[in-house]
């Protein structure tokens, strides 16, 4: 059965909000050769009831355990596209916990290098 977004993301949220790592991603050789920041935004849906009951640590998720993933792909292999980062995360982080119901990752460039104005 086919479960909608409502129900995938219900239960409790772990929210992790501007991680930054030096990465070489992107398209242009600069990019590739000289690497930039990159900031990185996580939500992952969880149940966490067992948790709150047991009171063990083995029946949650540590910030800590999603910190690692996203530095360990922000700082790994160079990949073409952000949302091929963002992709890696998520899989990672969704192979890794079977508890994770739902994940959403953002991948930045804070200081694009772009010819011309930008708002």
């Amino acid at each position: 059965a086919e479960m909608d977004n409502a129900q995938i993301m219900k239960g409790d949220k772990l929210v992790l909000r501007g991680l930054k790592f030096h990465g070489f991603h992107g398209v242009k050789p600069e990019e590739k050769k000289l690497g930039q920041k990159f900031a990185v935004d996580v939500d992952a849906w969880m149940d966490l009831h067992k948790a709150g009951i047991s009171d063990f640590l083995s029946d949650t998720i540590s910030y800590s355990e999603i910190y690692r993933i996203v530095k360990e792909v922000v700082e790994g292999a160079s990949r073409d596209l952000l949302e091929s980062v963002a992709q890696q995360i998520a899989t990672i982080t969704f192979t890794k916990f079977s508890q994770i119901s739902a994940v959403r990752v953002e991948v930045k460039k804070p200081h694009v290098a772009v010819q011309g104005q930008l708002d």
